[in-house]
């Protein structure tokens, strides 16, 4: 759900907000033999390591964020209206504090100096605008604060500007830094004018603030950590690819896991199962934990890998080894420590163990549902949740899935279901993990079970 820009005028060339990886916005000046001059930062991400260290240390561009900055790396520091020249094209500096201090819109002008975007980072979303709960400081700064900030930032310097500017936000649907963000990718700001709850011309700033801190779900726990590594660097994305892709035989892979257990008791390493659902379910090392590279799957190994300097041994599809470890990267996982070569089928002609995850089609509990059936957990989000659930069903949700857990006996017979499948096997993998000794998946989740007659509670 991140996006990134490229901006080129006249061989010259900027790039906003990249990811983790420098090669394709070098390729793409290489293209047209342009040279990126400037790589701009909208704010100090939290969702996502950018790539603005190493791009501007590839390229020598000037690398820029806006008032306030405080960064551990050379970096140009804008004042509020400074213009950069890209070419004949013209980017300025607009400060728009809320989503953090130092968050900043950038609005690019064309060759006869007229409005022509803006790129507005995590501060206006397309049918949403940034949550303003991240820079809190204790004692000095609150959510409400930062919110009214906000109010003022989009109300004195985004909405003045002429309604046919295109917005191009940095975040897009199922970003964790919205509520409402829409699944277009970019609008005029006239249109966000009419149609964003946020940019009511009739809003009072109470409205405001008291409509954007409603219902905002706890950040995941890797934020803060993507901050840090944002503010300060972090290893060159080169070397953690050459690290993480190692490619290791079964027996070396046995070995390298029984290292890493043995090295830190408190921070062991982790075999992540990137395969597809039905290929975990199948087989897998005993003890591994599933997050699918086709489902949310950095925001997923954000959420519930507790640790960025977790070891990481990867298990993939054959040839999306180096997909595992770049998007591990993009979230600040950079210690991938090799990769299992030959995938799972090499683990299995070499004699070594898999475990298999126990399932029940949703048609085979209609008959028992209520009767002596084991428990059922329900690991969709709490909105999902009160939205329609089956009767005498618990809801565990896989983002708080370890503090949820009281009152649960790892020795009971428990059913795991989520939506679609994806989420319940991830949870079936955790909870293995954490030793229950006793859960089954239904696979196809909610919307299979429903579609089997399974009675649904309606919200009241």
């Amino acid at each position: 759900a991140q996006a990134a820009y490229y901006i080129e005028s006249d061989g010259q060339a900027a790039v906003i907000d990249p990811l983790r990886e420098s090669f394709p916005y070098i390729e793409r000046a290489a293209e047209s033999r342009a040279r990126i001059t400037h790589v701009f930062e909208t704010h100090f991400h939290a969702d996502f390591v950018s790539g603005h260290v190493d791009l501007a240390d590839k390229t020598k561009a000037k690398l820029v964020y806006g008032p306030g900055a405080k960064t551990g790396f050379e970096a140009h520091v804008a004042v509020d209206g400074e213009r950069f020249a890209i070419g004949k094209a013209t980017i300025e500096v607009l400060h728009t504090p809320g989503h953090t201090l130092e968050s900043t819109t950038y609005l690019l002008r064309d060759e006869q100096g007229k409005p022509h975007c803006i790129f507005t980072g995590d501060t206006l979303f397309i049918g949403d605008v940034g949550r303003p709960d991240l820079a809190q400081k204790a004692g000095e700064l609150t959510e409400k604060d930062l919110a009214g900030m906000l109010f003022d930032s989009l109300r004195n310097k985004i909405m003045p500007l002429p309604d046919d500017v295109i917005v191009y936000p940095a975040h897009g649907a199922g970003s964790a830094c919205g509520k409402k963000m829409s699944d277009q990718t970019s609008a005029t700001l006239g249109n966000q004018k009419q149609f964003n709850y946020a940019l009511r011309a009739d809003m009072s700033k109470a409205e405001f603030i008291a409509e954007v801190t409603e219902g905002l779900m706890p950040p995941p726990s890797y934020f803060p950590e993507n901050v840090r590594l944002n503010k300060e660097g972090y290893d060159a994305f080169d070397a953690v690819m050459e690290r993480g892709l190692e490619p290791l035989s079964p027996e070396a892979f046995d070995k390298r896991q029984q290292q890493l257990e043995a090295e830190d008791a408190e921070l062991p390493g982790i075999v992540l199962d990137t395969r597809s659902v039905e290929a975990f379910a199948e087989g897998h090392i005993p003890g591994s934990v599933f997050i699918g590279l086709d489902g949310n799957f950095a925001p997923w190994v954000g959420a519930l890998v507790p640790s960025l300097a977790t070891p990481i041994l990867v298990v993939a599809e054959q040839g999306r080894e180096e997909e595992a470890v770049r998007r591990l990267s993009r979230v600040g996982y950079d210690h991938a420590r090799g990769f299992l070569s030959g995938g799972i089928e090499a683990w299995k002609a070499a004699g070594k163990p898999l475990a298999r995850v126990p399932e029940q089609s949703p048609e085979s509990l209609t008959a028992a549902w209520g009767g002596e059936a084991p428990e059922v957990l329900d690991v969709r989000k709490p909105s999902e949740y009160d939205a329609g659930h089956f009767e005498g069903t618990r809801n565990v949700p896989l983002d708080y899935l370890e503090s949820r857990l009281e009152g649960l006996d790892p020795k009971a017979p428990y059913l795991l279901h989520c939506q679609g499948g994806y989420r319940s096997l991830v949870a079936w993998s955790l909870l293995t993990r954490l030793g229950f000794t006793d859960l089954t998946n239904v696979p196809g989740g909610f919307v299979a079970m429903e579609e089997a007659g399974l009675p649904v509670q309606q919200p009241a």
